[in-house]
């Protein structure tokens, strides 16, 4: 019995401290895409105000920390040119151009298009060690950042779609 628990405890231990080391090479490389600008005014509200701006759905991700199921949201498959908002405060957060199809369910980008403008915070939830983005504005709960996307940045920005507002480029006439 002394035996398994120790085992056990050498897992956890292992599991615990991969999962720190990558964390780490995540932050590592959001850094590397930081700008210098400064920061945004912050924007605060009550949960009552919230609720009267947000769905019951943008209500629950991006205050309640919540996620859609995967496949469900309106920007997975989605891949028309323009910027994606924060649907919170309307902070822009990711550009068309930096979308990709991961597979995952969730819409997902390699870098932010403001990178001021995302924050991210630990999270140990659910029995994992991530990385959560927020809106650096707001607040609000987006999704978690992983380092397995595509180069230049190697990052997977898996965003909830219910966080975004997505306004299409204007096209230019002739």
């Amino acid at each position: 019995m002394k035996r398994f628990i120790i085992l056990w405890f050498s897992l956890i231990i292992g599991v615990v401290s991969c999962t720190v080391k990558q964390s780490q090479t995540t932050k590592e490389k959001i850094k590397m895409h930081k700008n210098n600008e400064s920061n945004n005014q912050k924007v605060i509200k009550t949960d009552e105000e919230w609720r009267k701006k947000l769905t019951p759905m943008q209500f629950n991700v991006l205050r309640l920390k919540g996620t859609e199921r995967p496949f469900t949201g309106i920007y997975d498959e989605h891949f028309e040119l323009g910027s994606y908002y924060c649907a919170g405060c309307g902070s822009e957060l990711f550009e068309s151009d930096s979308k990709f199809n991961s597979g995952c369910g969730w819409p997902s980008f390699y870098e932010p298009a403001k990178a001021r403008n995302i924050k991210e915070v630990l999270d140990t939830s659910h029995g994992m060690v991530r990385t959560e983005i927020q809106c650096a504005v707001c607040g609000g709960h987006l999704g978690h950042v992983f380092n397995d996307g595509p180069k230049p940045s190697g990052l997977r920005y898996c965003i909830n779609s219910a966080a975004l507002e997505f306004k299409p480029h204007k096209k230019k006439e002739n």
